[in-house]
């Protein structure tokens, strides 16, 4: 079935739309249990990830920013003082259940993770049926400035409410939170480590996006790991060549590493696009990369 890619807004075949026999009730039960859009359908209950609590103290919470409270979720090791931290940026669909495992899948690794709802002001993707009617209705509405804004919040945050440590500050951020993590490193000089998964890096710019990945890859703060997927049909892989290049004429710590037969959200493994063997070599090169940066 046709619908649009959560990247580019071009049409794509993909199975994000549910099965024509799909019991719709049951369904819409479990994706509101979950946390999940309804665009996000189905989810792939084989394959997706639970990873549990034990150990860690994980919770909501709400940071005063520019227009309203910005709910977050946190995860991070149970006891312990400055805390190394990384901003898990969401996709299109919110921080649902699959972003919150992320940050607990890091927070066993001893990070103070946190996955703020960007999109508190605009709307709630998880009562949208439809990828386009989300893009239109939600992405489109929020600035990029906004965004750099609430994560320099939650930064803040981290250190005088979760006892964060003030020198060292990663991100993380996949599909539209790809794209978000180059923006970052090129916003916040205390950035330390950056690792994108499957973000645009070029496109036309707009009031509310003025500038993208490959325009700022001479302004990275931060070394950036980019992870792609050859099969990607709403990320060419020009585009990741040239900011390959870019990068490279810049003299860039940051890299690219490109998994020729993976789609787009590889990692995701609540979707059909999930793709074990990448993910699992995705999230290896981006634990070392961030060890990497803490020295």
């Amino acid at each position: 079935m046709k619908t649009m890619d959560p990247e580019t807004d071009r049409p794509q075949f993909d199975s994000l739309l549910p099965a024509a026999r799909l019991d719709r009730r049951g369904f819409v039960t479990t994706l509101a249990a979950a946390g999940f859009a309804l665009a996000v359908q189905p989810v792939q209950a084989s394959t997706t990830i639970s990873t549990d609590a034990t150990g860690l103290s994980t919770g909501e919470a709400g940071i005063a920013v520019e227009g309203g409270t910005l709910p977050v979720y946190f995860a991070r090791p149970a006891g312990g003082s400055k805390l190394p931290v990384v901003l898990v940026v969401q996709e299109i669909f919110g921080v649902h259940e699959h972003i919150r495992d992320v940050c607990r899948r890091l927070a066993h690794q001893g990070y103070l993770a946190i996955a703020p709802e960007l999109f508190f002001r605009q709307g709630d993707p998880r009562t949208i049926e439809n990828v386009a009617e989300i893009l239109q209705s939600i992405v489109a509405k929020v600035p990029d400035a906004q965004v750099m804004a609430d994560l320099d919040a939650c930064a803040a945050w981290a250190v005088v409410a979760q006892s964060g440590d003030p020198d060292w500050l990663a991100i993380t951020g996949f599909c539209w939170g790809g794209r978000i993590t180059w923006l970052y490193a090129a916003h916040n000089p205390r950035l330390r480590s950056g690792v994108a998964w499957y973000g645009r890096v070029d496109g036309a710019p707009s009031d509310n996006t003025p500038r993208h990945p490959i325009d700022v890859a001479d302004a990275l703060h931060a070394p950036v790991l980019g992870l792609y997927g050859g099969q990607d049909q709403g990320i060419p892989l020009t585009d990741v060549e040239m900011m390959n290049e870019a990068l490279a004429k810049a003299g860039s710590r940051s890299t690219i590493h490109v998994y020729p037969d993976a789609p787009h959200a590889f990692h995701a493994d609540y979707r059909p696009s999930y793709r074990k063997a990448e993910a699992e070599d995705g999230w290896k090169r981006m634990l070392e990369w961030f060890a990497r940066q803490r020295g």
